[in-house]
């Protein structure tokens, strides 16, 4: 094969790839896409997910079932078990999916991981009384999101520990421990729908409008009743 032939080859090839690789990065995804065109996970091997995941959506994102699969109905990431021809099996119920969000404000002091006696009673009644009317729980994502002021490397850590917090007073509340998984997004997932706020606000001012910004999420998987 020609030198020049062979160059043009290899940059049609490159121009395919470059096509390609763009088009997934503009595809409307409820997972962080990395440069290599593949979900970035944190270092635990978890998604990062981007502030338009929900349950729902997951289930229709390619990466739904590799991230989530214990968050979506069994039949969207398993193939469902084969019909017998005289009684077909009857499919499985499928998992009650709860996301639940408490505002930070609620649950801690501004900058702080302790939990707040108005934050356990926001948790009492936003978590544990609506889990009365599901079955067995499979799985509880604890995920904690902050603002963006302050470095990531902070907030990274903030977030985590107050979704440990938050993980804590769920097992004191009998969750199991096992059944229970935290995260922090840092400032990486912030709230859509919102206000914007202008940097240029008085601190004050600044932080209460971006309240909305830190909080915390629970997504509950568990058996119907």
């Amino acid at each position: 094969m020609k030198p020049k032939f062979i160059a043009q080859t290899l940059t049609a090839i490159g121009l395919l790839a470059m096509t390609a690789l763009a088009n997934a990065q503009a595809t409307d995804r409820v997972y962080v896409i990395d440069s290599r065109a593949e979900v970035a996970r944190s270092g635990a091997g978890l998604c990062w997910r981007t502030g338009f995941w929900t349950p729902a959506a997951a289930a229709n994102d390619a990466a739904g079932c590799s991230c989530d699969k214990d968050l979506l109905p069994k039949e969207k990431c398993e193939p469902a078990p084969a019909a017998k021809p005289a009684a077909p099996a009857a499919k499985p119920a499928a998992p009650v999916a709860k996301a639940i969000t408490i505002s930070a404000k609620e649950l801690f002091d501004y900058d702080k991981a302790v939990l707040k006696p108005a934050g356990k009673a926001a948790i009492d009644r936003e978590v544990i009384a609506k889990l009365k009317d599901v079955g067995p729980i499979r799985q509880v994502l604890v995920t904690g999101h902050t603002d963006r002021l302050g470095s990531q490397q902070y907030n990274q850590k903030l977030s985590e520990k107050r979704a440990e917090v938050v993980k804590g007073y769920l097992v004191s509340k009998g969750i199991p421990a096992d059944k229970i998984e935290t995260m922090g997004a840092g400032k990486t997932q912030p709230a859509t729908g919102v206000p914007k706020c202008d940097d240029k606000l008085p601190k004050k001012k600044l932080v209460e409008c971006l309240a909305p910004h830190r909080r915390v999420t629970i997504d509950v998987t568990a058996d119907p009743k």
